[in-house]
């Protein structure tokens, strides 16, 4: 099994960081590897910069079906592009934010988000009510870190994440915490012993699922919204993103 990280943006070690986060959580004897877009911004805090990122995330799925990788996890709690890979993707693909909104009703009844910058919220309660846990979801709150800062212990990013987590419990009556940024994964176990709850790191949950969907052989249909997008011209800057009739897949 050919598990692969794609960190939506450009910033070497945000992919790293993903990739043992995902290799922690993979199963025995499971490739895992962990790649960036060639370009595409730095991090992703905006609707611009979500967008930007797009083309990037597409560019890494086409490789990856290149390469035969099983299935593949977005890296960026905004899910940026998931849509549009799985109808690149032979295999499952899944995004943190799903991924950790599905784990999170699985260990508990009410969950919070604790995010980064205040204007992705509005990003994070979109996905919330398009996974379908507005019930579920008890808040959606920041640290006002920049996504960049969390990797600077000067930042105070460990102290911020753990003690807005823990507000959130207390103010929120949530009795589990998602993480809303995979740069946070490496602070779960931290701020999970602190905090007293479960807490969940996307990159973790949606490596464990989209395992589980690879052993279990369930991947996209071939009809139907996700099917592969029909073969059209594409112009200018993005007419290396022209996709071509799909060969038929041999099994792996």
């Amino acid at each position: 099994m050919h598990l692969r990280v794609i960190n939506p943006n450009t910033t070497a070690s945000m992919t790293l960081l993903a990739g043992r986060a995902a290799a922690a959580a993979a199963p025995p004897g499971a490739v895992v590897d962990a790649v960036h877009p060639t370009m595409g911004p730095a991090s992703i805090e905006s609707h611009y910069e979500e967008a930007l990122a797009v083309p990037g995330v597409l560019e890494q799925v086409a490789i990856g079906e290149r390469e035969g990788v099983d299935g593949y996890v977005l890296a960026c709690f905004g899910d940026p592009g998931l849509d549009a890979a799985r109808e690149l993707a032979r295999g499952p693909v899944l995004g943190i934010a799903e991924a950790a909104m599905h784990a999170a009703t699985m260990v508990g009844r009410r969950f919070s988000v604790v995010t980064t910058l205040g204007r992705t919220v509005g990003r994070a309660r979109e996905l919330v009510d398009r996974y379908g846990f507005a019930g579920a979801c008890a808040g959606v709150h920041a640290v006002e870190i920049p996504v960049l800062a969390l990797e600077d212990p000067r930042s105070g990013a460990r102290e911020a994440v753990t003690e807005r987590c823990r507000r959130a419990v207390v103010e929120d009556g949530a009795d589990v915490v998602v993480l809303g940024c995979a740069g946070m994964a490496e602070l779960c176990a931290h701020v999970s012993a602190e905090v007293g709850v479960p807490v969940v790191d996307g990159v973790a949950a949606a490596t464990a699922l989209v395992a589980a969907l690879v052993g279990i052989g369930l991947r996209p249909g071939a009809g139907g919204e996700y099917a592969p997008p029909p073969p059209k011209p594409v112009a200018g800057l993005l007419a290396g993103f022209t996709v071509a009739p799909r060969v038929p897949a041999v099994s792996r």
